[in-house]
């Protein structure tokens, strides 16, 4: 009995800790990078690259994905306005059944955005490969972040730990039903991010040949 109270104890106070390093790191990203989360045009920083984060076009349902399309749009938006004079888009290759940039690239071809104009970044495996690989292969040191606002601080918080002048211009939400889970899992990425880019020192998967974007 008394071995089984120190052990629910110590779980407890193990639970605490992790709880307690949750908070502490959502609180510190998203107070240190809110100030350069952008949704009116005429305030956004002009810089010459967006890069849009990937996610998949259908939902497991098999219905369009409302992240993916509000992301399109908005990157579309912020070059026809001419706020970016090119876009990346960065996300996961893992199979040819499954590309989330080419996906991303033909969305934006069919809203008018000329391909000339569109780099496609096949190792975007997470928000910190894209983020650095923006800088490490697509020498970018300015980058507007397209993406939804709770994505937008993880974002920007890798950003500015390696150096990267960005900002971010939000995409539109879907409802708050389709976004709940999204949003706390968002919470548990934040203190995941604090431990790779602090405790683990953790790199992207891919980096590879440079590909400077010309502009």
């Amino acid at each position: 009995m008394v071995f089984l109270t120190k052990v629910l104890r110590q779980s407890f106070y193990l639970l605490l800790v992790v709880v307690l390093f949750v908070v502490v790191s959502n609180i510190w990203i998203v107070n240190s990078t809110s100030e350069r989360i952008y949704s009116q045009y005429d305030s956004l920083t002009n810089h010459s690259v967006a890069l849009v984060l990937g996610t998949s076009r259908l939902l497991v349902t098999g219905a369009p994905n409302p992240f993916f399309d509000n992301r399109i749009e908005t990157a579309a938006q912020l070059f026809r306005n001419g706020k970016v004079k090119h876009i990346i888009v960065s996300g996961d290759n893992r199979t040819r059944y499954y590309n989330e940039p080419l996906e991303m690239k033909r969305a934006l071809v069919k809203l008018g955005i000329p391909p000339s104009v569109i780099t496609l970044d096949y190792a975007g495996l997470r928000t910190l490969d894209s983020v650095v690989r923006s800088k490490e292969i697509f020498g970018q040191e300015e980058i507007t972040i397209v993406t939804q606002t709770f994505h937008c601080y993880r974002a920007l918080f890798i950003s500015n730990f390696y150096g990267i002048d960005a900002v971010a211009y939000v995409a539109n939400e879907p409802n708050l039903e389709m976004t709940e889970k999204v949003h706390w899992r968002e919470y548990l990425a934040r203190a995941k991010a604090i431990l790779d880019l602090y405790v683990l020192r953790t790199t992207p998967r891919h980096l590879g040949q440079k590909e400077p974007i010309q502009l």
